[in-house]
């Protein structure tokens, strides 16, 4: 037989793409597949090394960006070295390429664009910063959804799950875009240690390109198995996050609260009362009161308040406290008497133990604005003054009780400021009473510089969003809205919305730790919104002895800043009881088991009895 001649190969069978790569490009590939795994072992430590220093190293907003930005750019190469694994191909890129592999490796080098900027501009201020990662997570987790989408790609499912994690991970990132805060850290950290795991484990399990072996069972089970862990912790975490920061459902104040179609024109006289229940201390009896009283400008408003007496008050007119309540919120739903615990506010523990075994009644305002219908005039003293002062004139129509026309004046924070200026305006505004006393713990007394000391501190961008949101509607003159920081307007509006109390106190408190600049700028606080800060600083002079109580561990209300105002006091010849408290704080200093409370009390019934006052001026700190 005549051997048969070979026929010639075919030209032009398959598309040029498909070629294989001769030599120095094809054995460049061949290098870079030989060394794959050892590449993906070592950009997975660097990645998990990311994670480790975000969760247990302390840095500044500039530093966390550059690790941040270096464990983007590292998940970017990462994308790039397995976006065309699995799909049948070596890694030298001999067979084609499908779209969702280019797509893979674009979203990559994305990515790695993304964590340079990052990295090398550390300085570009936390929300820009915030706004970048979220968009790489984002990015990420397309890159992750295209590469489970490939042609031969195992454990599609694994892939998708892996995806939604990383997004849920975005979510956390727009919930928190300061990025110091620890929930951010903990997740974002977590994510990183993940991803780098993932990535060394996949080096390890990788099936080998010439026998084209399956992965063992335990690996498809470990990835899943991750990738599952991974989703439930971060959509566990988002959807903490949005709880924490979204508050509780405020109560409604309901048919009490509306005032009748006509008003009393005369302030301080009450429209209706009704019994507590809820709250209310043992040994004692409470109600809600609705009453008239003038709004800042001095136009009619009605108000709302409490009332707390003994259990059996008896026929003979009762001491009368007289109380201004410290920050609650700013819109009707906070007001105190439709709280679950309306009288724990301030000095409570001490206040229900004047009503209960000293026999006194306490007569609390909820201020216009909070339970009625506002603008509430959150920290404008003469207002606030005014509103108290109404619902101790109010009680004196009360026909449950009768109640003396002497009184002693007490609040706290806000309260403080109030119960200040209560007394300063008592002669002018409510003659018919006589003030044996006015006490003030840890006071708002000189709000320009509280404002000024606090304006880039999280407690005091929760006071500024409070401030932003009532004092625009209370001096529209002032276009206070307009002319806030950029970016401020959409957190003042949430924080506003918030109560100051409980679970929403919180919220308020980390919506105010998510402001990325002070709140009011520094053009703002200079101009005709400064001075109007500067006139709410109550100066006296005042109709009886003052007690002024500050915490020295007080991060709201500096002691500082309180020493100067009492100093001014004795200065101008206005005597005043100034007694700090080492190691308490805001709250602390009126709690159950500080020193101010049996203290407090006594002064109270030492001022009732007409004891000799005891001013210090002669002993205030240095400075």
């Amino acid at each position: 037989m005549v051997p048969q001649e070979s026929a010639p190969a075919p030209e032009n069978t398959a598309p040029e793409t498909s070629a294989p790569r001769t030599g120095p490009s094809r054995r460049l590939s061949a290098t870079v597949a030989r060394w794959s795994a050892p590449i993906r072992i070592v950009l997975g430590l660097a990645i998990v090394a990311v994670g480790v220093v975000f969760l247990l190293v302390s840095m500044t907003v500039q530093t966390i960006a550059l690790v941040t930005g270096i464990g983007i750019l590292l998940a970017g190469v990462a994308v790039l070295l397995t976006a065309g694994e699995g799909n049948g191909q070596d890694d030298d890129g001999s067979a084609s390429r499908p779209a969702v592999v280019i797509v893979a490796r674009v979203l990559g080098g994305l990515l790695v664009l993304l964590g340079a900027g990052m990295a090398l501009w550390p300085v570009a201020g936390a929300p820009l910063l915030s706004l970048l990662l979220t968009i790489a997570l984002i990015v990420f987790a397309l890159a992750t959804a295209a590469r489970a989408f490939r042609p031969g790609a195992d454990q599609r499912v694994t892939g998708i799950i892996a995806a939604v994690a990383t997004l849920a991970v975005a979510a956390i990132t727009v919930f928190w875009p300061v990025l110091t805060l620890v929930v951010f850290r903990l997740g974002v950290g977590a994510w990183f240690v993940f991803i780098g795991l993932q990535l060394i484990v996949r080096a390890f399990a990788r099936r080998s390109p010439a026998t084209n072996a399956p992965r063992r069972p335990w690996v498809r089970w470990l990835r899943t198995i991750g990738a599952s862990v991974a989703l439930v912790l971060a959509v566990a975490l988002a959807a903490g996050s949005g709880a924490l920061l979204g508050g509780i459902p405020l109560p409604v104040p309901d048919a009490f609260y509306t005032p009748p179609a006509e008003v009393p024109s005369e302030p301080g006289t009450l429209i209706r009362s009704e019994p507590m229940t809820v709250g209310v201390p043992a040994g004692a009896k409470a109600w809600r009161i609705l009453y008239t009283t003038t709004n800042p400008d001095g136009s009619p408003a009605v108000s709302s308040g409490t009332v707390l007496a003994p259990e059996n008050p008896g026929p003979d007119p009762l001491p009368l406290l007289t109380v201004s309540h410290g920050t609650v919120g700013v819109v009707p739903g906070c007001s105190p008497s439709l709280s679950a615990a309306p009288f724990a506010d301030g000095a409570g523990t001490a206040m229900a133990a004047m009503v209960t075994e000293h026999g006194w009644v306490a007569v609390t305002s909820d201020y216009i604005g909070l339970g009625t219908n506002g603008p509430h005039p959150y920290l404008v003293g003469d207002a606030e003054a005014r509103n108290v002062w109404d619902a101790s004139k109010a009680v004196l129509g009360f026909r449950e009780l009768r109640v003396s026309t002497d009184t002693v004046i007490w609040g706290h924070s806000q309260g403080g400021q109030g119960s200040l200026w209560t007394g300063q305006i008592a002669s002018s505004y409510a003659p018919e009473f006589t003030v044996k006393g006015v006490a003030a713990f840890a006071p708002a007394s000189n709000l320009y510089a509280l404002a000024e000391a606090i304006k880039s501190e999280t407690a005091g961008k929760t006071v500024s969003a409070y401030i932003a949101a009532t004092w625009d509607k209370v001096f529209p003159e002032l276009n206070v809205e307009k002319s806030l920081t950029p970016g401020s307007a959409g957190p003042v509006e949430r924080i506003g919305g918030l109560c100051f109390n409980g679970h929403d106190g919180l919220a308020a408190i980390l919506r105010g730790s998510q402001v990325p600049n002070q709140i009011f700028p520094d053009a703002l606080l200079d101009g005709p919104f400064g001075d109007k800060l500067k006139e709410q600083e109550p100066t006296g002079p005042f109709p009886a002895p003052v007690l002024v109580a500050q915490g020295l561990a007080d991060p709201l209300v500096k002691p500082a800043i309180q020493d100067a105002w009492v100093k001014a006091r004795c200065d101008a010849g206005i005597p005043v009881d100034y007694r700090t408290y080492p190691g308490l704080g805001h709250v602390e200093l009126v709690g159950p088991d500080s020193p101010l409370t049996p203290q407090l009390e006594q002064w109270t019934l030492d001022r009732w009895d007409g004891k000799a006052p005891t001013p210090d001026c002669d002993h205030l700190p240095a400075g």
